[in-house]
């Protein structure tokens, strides 16, 4: 196995130049959840040019291709990367700054689609070291709920031929350049959106005697589901509820007839999240009927708890210490952020890892889902090399 892990970084090395060119040219053009056209076709034209065979239209923009090695059917693994752009204009002055008002790859997909087709790459070309197929998954709409992942399971991806594993890999700001990270069993939370209408009666600001308070109402609401985490979720099962928004549409001396609150749930246990839910509408009604008003929820299902099944993720943490070198193998912690990866990983058995991107010298040090948000492109090499050296080594153990 030495000679082929010399031959992907050889390669890995090999197509740095035209890979970068490929990350920025799709960091210059981002398209939002569902709208990824233009992507589509770009990721098409590079399979075609590589002869890798795909299919594209699967739930609206994704794209399916397959790398055929030696008794193709033995094993089939699945890679995925996505595809969609945040709202978030940019602001790094850079050469490949986004041409696209108000829309910016802040989460680095252009980095997970460039690294996923120089993977492809380089397995082309390593076909015969290897036996079984590799599905490549270009993925639209991780951003934006339901999720891409779910549309593309429900018309076959894992399918026809069956995959017996998948793997995810995303970038890291927190951790350095030329390491992966991963995290076994539970890493990411489930997460649900839950939007609030508080009613009330308005009426004039000097005479709140004669209204009910609709503003007040939410205050009380606000404050009393504090205690659903605080009070309620066992210490054992990390719980996260932030009301992110809050709209009372009155005046200096006017109070509204209703106020709209949003926010999130986020945890790690099933039952415990079913419960969490029902125990935010019953306090937000009851605090809500007590002053005299109402309260009406609506919960917006989110994504599942990401889980990364224990085997395949002691395999990346043996692979990643064998390809980069012992020390750049980092065990994370679980996070509260949240990945449509988790459908596919429900159903077969799956592990999303961490790409390192940080280089404080260079200063790039910005967080996801900003607009200072950038990668150092080294890691492009270590992105397509290593998930190329992890396919290989799962095809053939």
């Amino acid at each position: 196995m030495n000679d082929l892990k010399e031959k992907i970084k050889r390669l890995a090395a090999d197509y740095l130049s035209e890979i970068t060119e490929t990350r920025r040219y799709l960091h210059r053009h981002p398209e939002l959840s569902m709208q990824e056209h233009h992507t589509a076709d770009f990721i098409a034209s590079t399979l075609r040019s590589c002869g890798i065979p795909f299919k594209q239209g699967i739930a609206g923009t994704g794209i399916v291709g397959l790398i055929e090695g030696r008794r193709p059917l033995t094993r089939v693994i699945a890679l995925r990367a996505d595809m969609d752009a945040l709202p978030i204009e940019e602001k790094n002055e850079v050469p490949y700054r986004s041409e696209v008002s108000h829309v910016m790859h802040a989460c680095g997909h252009d980095v997970h689609m460039a690294s996923l087709l120089g993977t492809a790459r380089i397995l082309q070309a390593l076909s015969d070291h290897f036996t079984g197929m590799v599905k490549l998954i270009f993925q639209p709409s991780e951003e934006t709920l339901p999720g891409g992942a779910l549309k593309m399971i429900n018309e076959g991806v894992l399918d026809n031929p069956k995959v017996d594993r998948i793997f995810g890999q995303h970038v890291f700001p927190g951790l350095d350049v030329g390491k992966i990270g991963v995290r076994s069993g539970h890493y990411m939370a489930s997460t649900d959106e839950i939007y609030f209408l508080v009613k009330g009666r308005g009426g004039h600001g000097a005479t709140p005697d004669l209204n009910i308070d609709p503003v007040v109402i939410a205050a009380h609401i606000i404050l009393a589901l504090q205690t659903v985490v605080s009070r309620r979720a066992s210490p054992t099962i990390p719980t996260v509820l932030s009301i992110g928004r809050l709209t009372a549409d009155g005046m200096t001396n006017i109070i509204p007839d209703e106020v709209k609150m949003a926010g999130t749930l986020r945890t790690f246990d099933d039952k415990w999240r079913q419960k969490a839910i029902e125990q935010i509408g019953q306090i937000s009604r009851s605090i809500a009927t007590t002053y005299g008003g109402a309260c009406e929820i609506n919960v917006v299902d989110g994504y599942p708890s990401l889980y990364n099944d224990p085997v395949l993720a002691s395999h990346v943490s043996q692979y990643a210490s064998a390809y980069l070198g012992a020390g750049n193998a980092a065990e994370l912690n679980m996070r509260m952020t949240a990945e449509d990866f988790a459908y596919y990983s429900q159903r077969i058995p799956g592990c999303f890892y961490r790409l390192g991107i940080r280089n404080e010298k260079k200063g790039i040090t910005s967080n996801l889902h900003t607009a200072t948000f950038d990668v150092d492109e080294d890691c492009l090499e270590t992105g397509m090399g290593f998930m190329a050296w992890l396919a290989v080594n799962e095809l053939n153990s």
